[in-house]
């Protein structure tokens, strides 16, 4: 008789919990935009930081992790940055923030670029926020545009683009300075 007592106090907690489950309805729901800061007016940013890309020297910010498939291409190469972000072009200007992501050699027959990064902002009215930058950036024309595809902090929900302009390379050690004009939309 416990044995059955116990089977059947068994039986109906499986059946509570299943029950209870639900069939998943409840995963998605519609919320009110003004919990998470939409009802405000959306705005429109620029600004313009430069892009330092050292591959030389002791502490380079970008660095191979993946060589080419070829030595006549960069297609299949994949480099990791931290580099610097600043306010004007010299390096040792004030810096704004960090350029964190990866750039890959995704064209066989150009010098072409799969871009993944994130503009890390740790100064100023922007500090702790941050761009997501997702594009395809053909590194010897004189004018790339990528995609902004999100954000962080006052820049949640952002969207817009960047224009890239080289300013200074270095042919023998592929060090760069890049301007990155960026327009942003956000809350």
């Amino acid at each position: 008789m416990a044995k059955l007592i116990f089977f059947l106090a068994v039986q109906i907690l499986l059946l509570a919990v299943v029950s209870s489950a639900g069939d998943g309805e409840d995963f998605f729901r519609t919320m009110d935009r003004k919990l998470l800061g939409l009802h405000k007016k959306e705005k429109l940013t620029h600004f313009k930081v430069y892009w330092h890309d050292i591959l030389s020297g002791p502490n380079p910010t970008s660095i191979m992790i993946q060589p080419p498939v070829t030595n006549s291409s960069y297609f299949g190469a994949i480099s990791m940055i931290d580099n610097a972000l600043t306010a004007k072009v010299p390096m040792n200007s004030t810096v704004l923030g960090q350029a964190q992501g990866f750039y890959a050699g995704a064209a066989q027959k150009e010098l072409g670029f799969l871009m993944a990064m994130n503009f890390a902002f740790k100064t100023g009215k922007y500090n702790g926020s941050t761009i997501a930058i997702l594009g395809r950036n053909t590194a010897m024309s004189e004018v790339r545009e990528m995609p902004i595809v999100g954000g962080s902090g006052l820049f949640r929900f952002a969207r817009g683009y960047v224009e890239a302009r080289t300013k200074w390379i270095n042919l023998k050690n592929g060090d760069a300075t890049v301007e990155y004009s960026c327009y942003v939309l956000h809350y």
